[in-house]
């Protein structure tokens, strides 16, 4: 039998119940405890009604939220791009290839190699309160290099993504329909058996909207369901197909009108968004309040990648959203946690209510409002994920 813990003495314990606590959507508890039993939380509320049980934490007067939920990353990659971050920040021009560059680096990487640096960059999200995250291959573009970023994604996390629809393969640059045709064949058939979800870049330069619906179909025919990069760059037709597929999230998000907003609240699609990119880029910031008065689902993710986003920080994340998007600190944590929950179609995780997994990050501060009042600040003093003290 699993033994249980208390952790007491939590000043402000976010459970994202709004049965409980203050009643708002992050369900703050003051005063709080909660109880482990195995991987799971048993019990959570006020500290002076808790049970009693095996072992016992004091928390210190500390703040408790759920672990992060960081549910779009591309952790699956070789080299780092630190000569066109320079350049763009510099304001030189930098002719190096993007994404390309990245591809041809993973594609010469060992399986060792790649799963050092997944594990590295996965360790270093832990430490800053992430426990539950999604990755994606698209820095293969080949058969076997995308089926062997998934089968090593698969190790670490249930939350691994098919996105062969990247951009186009260098070799097939000049016949796009050829490597739709690669994606939506060969390829999907090796890829499908690692991955759950597929993905697809929309935008000009990577994939049409027509071919973004060819790709994603196909692969929800092979039992993988549809997220996609939607409206990063430009308007486009990304949204508004990602609610046609039922998407389970459209990611970025920066470039709407008012019908992929009016789309996106109709649905239960979440928009998912990206503020390192943003940050990383000196892009215009997607307008999480614009979506958020509309009623539509949002997301708060890291996009932890080597050429436009190289954070693994959620706490970064959720400091720019308050800062230059629009999101008051509440709504930002929601979308740290129970967003990105929804962005993968959880109920097990971005919540502490009793069945939910014992993902639980102890701040050094009394509140979570801190992560956005104290920006930069490493605060998180401790995380359990399934149960565990890991941090």
């Amino acid at each position: 039998m699993s033994s249980s813990t208390v952790i007491t003495n939590i000043a402000a314990l976010v459970t994202n119940d709004p049965s409980l606590g203050d009643h708002s959507p992050l369900g703050l508890v003051r005063d709080a405890a909660v109880v482990i039993e195995g991987d799971r939380v048993a019990w959570t509320g006020e500290s002076s009604k808790a049970p009693a049980t095996d072992n016992r934490v004091d928390a210190g007067g500390r703040a408790v939220l759920p672990g992060f939920v960081d549910s779009h990353s591309h952790l699956l990659f070789a080299g780092d791009r630190t000569e066109e971050f320079n350049a763009r920040m510099s304001g030189r021009p930098y002719s190096a290839g993007g994404i390309r560059t990245t591809v041809a680096a993973t594609r010469a990487a060992s399986d060792a190699e790649l799963e050092a640096g997944l594990t590295r960059y996965l360790a270093e999200a832990l430490r800053q309160g992430t426990t539950t995250f999604e990755t994606k291959s698209g820095y293969g573009l080949t058969t076997a290099d995308e089926s062997r970023a998934l089968r090593v994604a698969a190790r670490h996390t249930d939350e691994v993504t098919f996105l062969g629809a990247h951009i186009v393969a260098p070799e097939l640059a000049d016949d796009p329909a050829a490597y739709v045709d690669l994606v939506t064949g060969e390829m999907l058939d090796a890829c499908a058996p690692h991955a759950r979800w597929i993905d697809v870049f929309c935008e000009k330069g990577a994939f049409d909207g027509d071919q973004a619906r060819a790709i994603l179909t196909a692969g929800r025919a092979k039992g993988l369901h549809p997220r996609i990069h939607a409206n990063q760059l430009s308007y486009g037709p990304g949204v508004r197909l990602a609610v046609e597929l039922d998407a389970a999230s459209a990611d970025h998000c920066t470039h709407l009108t008012d019908a992929d907003v009016d789309a996106l609240a109709s649905s239960r699609t979440v928009a998912t968004l990206l503020p390192g990119a943003e940050f990383s880029t000196r892009a215009q910031w997607p307008d999480a309040r614009r979506l958020i008065d509309a009623g539509a689902t949002v997301a708060l993710s890291t996009d932890c990648n080597p050429g436009s986003s190289f954070t693994s920080s959620v706490p970064f994340c959720i400091a720019l959203a308050v800062r230059d998007m629009g999101m008051t600190p509440d709504e930002a944590v929601w979308a740290a946690t129970a967003g990105g929950a929804a962005a993968l179609r959880r109920d097990d995780v971005g919540r502490l209510t009793p069945g939910a997994y014992a993902d639980l990050t102890l701040l050094d501060a009394p509140s979570h409002v801190h992560l956005a009042y104290r920006p930069g600040v490493p605060l998180v003093a401790g995380v359990w994920r399934r149960g565990v003290r890991r941090v």
